[in-house]
């Protein structure tokens, strides 16, 4: 599995959970999470291996040792995933990328 397609499975898997989550009076919180993440992950497929994003997760270690394993974020990352509500999907890379600045340097 290539580092795109892991890092898009993980979206979809998160966006899939905040599906199932049923929270009386969230005003529609989870939908649009869910929504959000589903459209990350299908925007984060046509992203190519050698992409500068890409890169990034890889040095910060997201990918494991070497960059050879399946995506498992931070904590930091992770969290921002988690409470992603809204926004195009290049916002949300934008900002695991802001998560990150602080582990790049």
């Amino acid at each position: 599995m290539s580092r795109t397609e892991s890092l898009a499975d993980y979206l979809r898997d998160q966006g899939r959970r905040r599906l199932d989550r049923v929270e009386s009076r969230d005003g529609g919180r989870n939908a649009r999470s869910a929504l959000a993440l589903l459209d990350a992950a299908a925007y984060t497929r046509s992203l190519k291996e050698d992409d500068p994003f890409v890169a990034v997760l890889v040095e910060a270690g997201c990918f494991g040792p070497y960059g050879a394993g399946g995506f498992d974020p931070p904590d930091r990352v992770a969290r921002v995933i988690r409470f992603w509500e809204s926004g195009e999907p290049w916002q949300l890379l934008m900002a695991i990328r802001f998560a990150l600045q602080g582990a790049l340097t």
